[in-house]
C-alpha cells in the first residue's frame, strides 16, 4: 500500500504530518477482504461458498472497508514514527480530513493529519547522590492499649438510661420512629420505626442528631433540616424538611470490658492474640505512612533534579484534568477557605505548575524505567485486574470473573492498570539506588499533615 506522507509542522516537541491513502489501494484491500471471508460466509439463497463477491460488498462492503480504515490507520502510523525514529512521549491525535462516508463508500482517498508529541531529551540525574531520609516510628504498648480501648468503645453495649437522668447526650443512641416531609408532602426512603440511631455519630442529615440531644422517652418533636446541596437523591439536594420524630427510648453506652471476650468478638482466641494482631496492623499502617513520605521526598528530588521542555499538549491534558476535578469539587463542596481569596487565574496558574510537575516526574519515571529495563509481567497485571474485577463485581452486583472477562478486554484499561504497577516498581528501583537511612520519628511527627511544596498535588 502507497502511503502519501508529508510532515506539514515541526516545531519544539511537536510534529504534524499529512497522510493521504489513496482510495485506489483501500478498494484492492476490500477487494481481497470480500475474496477472502465470502467462501466462508451463509447467506439466505446462496450455497455455503457460493455467495457471490458483489452481493458481499452491497452487505457488508462499508463494515469490511471500516475494519480495513482501521488497520491502515494503525499500520500507517507506526510507519510514520518508525521511518522517522520517533519517540511518541502520548497517543498521537488523528485529525480527519476527508469525509469518512466518502472513504468507506469508496469514493475518496484516506486523508487525515497526523499530530505527535515526542519525548523530551531527558538527561537523567545521577540517583546514586540522591540523599533521602525515611521516618519511621514503631507502635508501642500504651498505641496497642490506646487502639484496644477504643475498638472496646466502639464495640459498646448500649442500655437504657433510667433514674434522675434520662435525656439523650451525645455518644448515646435512641430508638426512634420518625416521618419525614419535604413542602408539607411525604418523600421516598423519609420514614422509618424503631430506628437505633447514636447521637454525634453522623448518620443522619447534618443538624437531625443534634436536635436529640436532650429529648426523654416518649418525647415528640420536629426536627427542621436542609438536605445537603450534594446528597445523592436530586429531588432533595438543598431542601428544607421537617421530620416528625417520636422517641421511644434513649440507651447510654456501656463500653466492653477489655478482656479475652473481647478479643473473642472479633473473632481471636484471646487478648493477648489481640494485642499482637493489632500491633502487627499499627506497624503496617505505620510503615505505609514511612513509605509515602520517603516517596514524596525522592519524587522532590527528582522534580527539582530534571529541566527539561515538557510537551504542551500532555500539560494541557492533565491540566484539563485537575481542572475539572477541581470545579466539581468546587461545585459540590464549596472552595476551599486557603482558595477562598484568590482569582480564577491564580488558582489556574497553581494548578498549572502541578499539572507541570506531573508530567515531569511522570516522563522522569518512565525514563528511568525504559534505561533500566522495568517490565510489568502478565502476572503482575493479571492480579491487579482480578483486585480491581472483585471491587467492581461487589459495586455493581455481577461475577467476578465476567467483569475481569470484560476488563481483560479493554485496551485503555490496561493501559491504565499497567501505569500504577510499572511507576511502583520504579520507584522501588530508585529507592535501592539512592542513599536512604531511616531516621526515627515521634507518631505526631510521623503522622502530621507535612506542608507540601507548591505544584505538588501528589
Amino acid at each position: 500500500m502507497t502511503a502519501q506522507i508529508v510532515e506539514k509542522a515541526g516545531e519544539g516537541l511537536s510534529r504534524v504530518y499529512d497522510v493521504t491513502i489513496p482510495a485506489n489501494d483501500l478498494s484492492q484491500r476490500l477487494d481481497a477482504k470480500i475474496a477472502e471471508v465470502a467462501p466462508t460466509m451463509q447467506i439466505k439463497g446462496f450455497r455455503p461458498g457460493k455467495v457471490p463477491a458483489a452481493h458481499v460488498r452491497r452487505l457488508y462492503g462499508k463494515g469490511l472497508m471500516n475494519e480495513i480504515v482501521q488497520e491502515v490507520l494503525a499500520s500507517t502510523n507506526e510507519k510514520v514514527l518508525n521511518d522517522n525514529n520517533l519517540r511518541p512521549a502520548g497517543n498521537p491525535e488523528i485529525k480527519a480530513v476527508s469525509d469518512f462516508e466518502e472513504v468507506l463508500s469508496g469514493k475518496a482517498d484516506l486523508t487525515y493529519e497526523f499530530a505527535v508529541e515526542l519525548m523530551p531529551d531527558i538527561k537523567l540525574m545521577d540517583v546514586t547522590k540522591i540523599k533521602l531520609e525515611k521516618p519511621v516510628y514503631a507502635p508501642t504498648d500504651k498505641d496497642v492499649d490506646e487502639t484496644v480501648a477504643e475498638l472496646a468503645k466502639m464495640n459498646a453495649n448500649y442500655e437504657s438510661r433510667t433514674g434522675k437522668s434520662v435525656k439523650a447526650k451525645k455518644d448515646d443512641q435512641v430508638v426512634i420512629d420518625f416521618v419525614g416531609k419535604v413542602d408539607g408532602k411525604l418523600f421516598e426512603g423519609g420514614s422509618a420505626q424503631s430506628t437505633p440511631l447514636v447521637l454525634g455519630s453522623g448518620q443522619f442529615i447534618p443538624g437531625f442528631e443534634d436536635q436529640l440531644i436532650g429529648a426523654k422517652p416518649g418525647a415528640t418533636l420536629t426536627v427542621k433540616v436542609t438536605f445537603p446541596a450534594n446528597y445523592g437523591a436530586e429531588n432533595l439536594k438543598g431542601k428544607d424538611a421537617e421530620f416528625d420524630v417520636t422517641v421511644h427510648d434513649v440507651k447510654a453506652p456501656v463500653a466492653r470490658a477489655i478482656d479475652d471476650e473481647l478479643a473473642k468478638a472479633a473473632g481471636l482466641e484471646n487478648l493477648e492474640k489481640l494485642k499482637e494482631v493489632i500491633s502487627g496492623n499499627l506497624a503496617g499502617q505505620y510503615e505505609e505512612t514511612s513509605k509515602f513520605k520517603l516517596k514524596r521526598a525522592l519524587l522532590d528530588a527528582l522534580d527539582s533534579g530534571h529541566k527539561f521542555d515538557l510537551p504542551p499538549r500532555m500539560v494541557e491534558g492533565e491540566f484539563q484534568g485537575i481542572w475539572n476535578q477541581v470545579l466539581e469539587d468546587e461545585a459540590r463542596e464549596g472552595r476551599s477557605e486557603e482558595d477562598q481569596n484568590k482569582t480564577e487565574d491564580q488558582l489556574k496558574s497553581e494548578y498549572r505548575k502541578i499539572a507541570e510537575r506531573r508530567v515531569r516526574l511522570g516522563l522522569v519515571l518512565a525514563e528511568v524505567g525504559r534505561e533500566k529495563g522495568v517490565q510489568v509481567t502478565d502476572q503482575e497485571l493479571t492480579q491487579a485486574l482480578q483486585r480491581d474485577a472483585v471491587n467492581m463485581a461487589r459495586q455493581y452486583n455481577m461475577e467476578p470473573q465476567a467483569v475481569f472477562d470484560m476488563l481483560v478486554k479493554d485496551q485503555n484499561y490496561l493501559t491504565q492498570a499497567r501505569a500504577p504497577i510499572f511507576e511502583t516498581k520504579v520507584v522501588e528501583l530508585l529507592f535501592g539506588l539512592a542513599s536512604v537511612k531511616d531516621k526515627k520519628v515521634s507518631k505526631a511527627e510521623l503522622l502530621k499533615d507535612d506542608e507540601l511544596p507548591e505544584g505538588y498535588g501528589e
